[in-house]
């Protein structure tokens, strides 16, 4: 997820946290191009396993992976959720991000776009 410097600065004046840019190499042609900063996601949380299916394999010993499919109706497992960190990705769903409640409010509060936010339940 990239972010241009401002809007990561605003983000962390808001008090959220976790969050860490790290510079890019993009280049661009224009001259006045922006800072734009790639967002540190770190693992933390999973998917409780009411909405998995129940005859699941065990993770592979080798790396871990779960060959599972992400369910359409995901449900956050709430005793794994971090508590340090406003924006995190799933351990179990690597490609899924999920942040709190104040990420959204100090998104909307600060206008800031190009993102959507979706709640997701937890048990």
């Amino acid at each position: 997820m990239l972010l241009q410097r401002e809007a990561l600065e605003k983000l962390q004046a808001e008090g959220l946290r976790g969050l860490k840019g790290c510079g890019t190499q993009l280049r661009f042609r224009q001259r006045n191009s922006p800072e734009l900063l790639e967002l540190e996601i770190l693992p933390g949380g999973l998917l409780h396993p009411d909405c998995l299916p129940p005859n699941r394999k065990p993770p592979c010993p080798r790396c871990g992976r779960r060959g599972l499919t992400r369910p359409d109706d995901m449900l956050l497992d709430a005793s794994t959720l971090p508590t340090q960190s406003d924006l995190f990705r799933l351990e179990d769903f690597s490609t899924v991000i999920v942040c709190t409640e104040r990420f959204v409010e100090a998104c909307r509060r600060l206008g800031l776009d190009g993102v959507s936010f979706q709640p997701l339940p937890m048990k």
